[in-house]
């Protein structure tokens, strides 16, 4: 038994070591081969994932005040839920983990911009695909969908352009980003069961 459990923790390291291999393999194709005269562009996207989750939210507020539209304000609520809920999972998960910067592990690797907090997962990934995810489930169109999940996921990727997260992080950012909105989601929607029968629906 003892041997096998020895075999267990071997292959378990192995696995973990290969993995962190894969990881930064991944970000040096990403970080050193990068087109430079796209810095300004990665560091301007990179820079519009707070501003946009929250103000997104807000102005679809501001909308269901102006037009006294009760679903359009749940929505807008819904989706300020989900990017809390996002920030707080995020913030939580970094204090646990306290994973270095790719940069600061491997001095090879080119950091754009310098950042203060630990790197798993990556908050503005989180933030991005919570706003998209919940954008999204609020008004599931085509046209809404496409191009909220592209900036999110170019959010995400801008991150490892400049250096700053592995690609593991971005992958957990934008698993716990997109997982917030249907916590939020499903949160709601049982919330609202206990409610009236005219009220159960979640955008009514």
């Amino acid at each position: 038994m003892s041997k096998i459990i020895s075999f267990l923790l071997v292959l378990f390291c192995f696995s973990i070591s290969n993995a962190q291999n894969s990881d930064i393999d991944l970000l040096k194709k990403i970080n050193l081969n990068r087109n430079t005269n796209l810095e300004s562009a990665m560091i301007g996207i990179t820079n519009s994932a707070m501003p946009v989750s929250v103000g997104t939210p807000v102005i679809i507020y501001a909308v269901g005040l102006i037009e006294k539209d009760s679903t359009t304000k749940k929505k807008a609520i819904f989706m300020g839920e989900s990017l809390a809920a996002s920030v707080f999972i995020s913030v939580a998960l970094k204090s646990i983990t306290k994973r270095d910067r790719p940069y600061v592990t491997y001095p090879e690797i080119e950091n754009v911009t310098d950042e203060s907090s630990t790197s798993f997962p990556s908050a503005h990934t989180s933030s991005a695909f919570a706003a998209a995810t919940s954008l999204s489930m609020a008004y599931p169109k085509w046209y809404v969908i496409a191009p909220s999940f592209i900036w999110a996921g170019t959010v995400g990727y801008s991150r490892m352009y400049l250096g700053v997260h592995y690609p593991t992080d971005v992958l957990a950012g934008a698993l716990v980003g997109s997982g917030s909105a249907f916590l939020c989601y499903k949160l709601n929607k049982w919330i609202n069961k206990k409610r009236k029968p005219h009220q159960k629906k979640l955008w009514e």
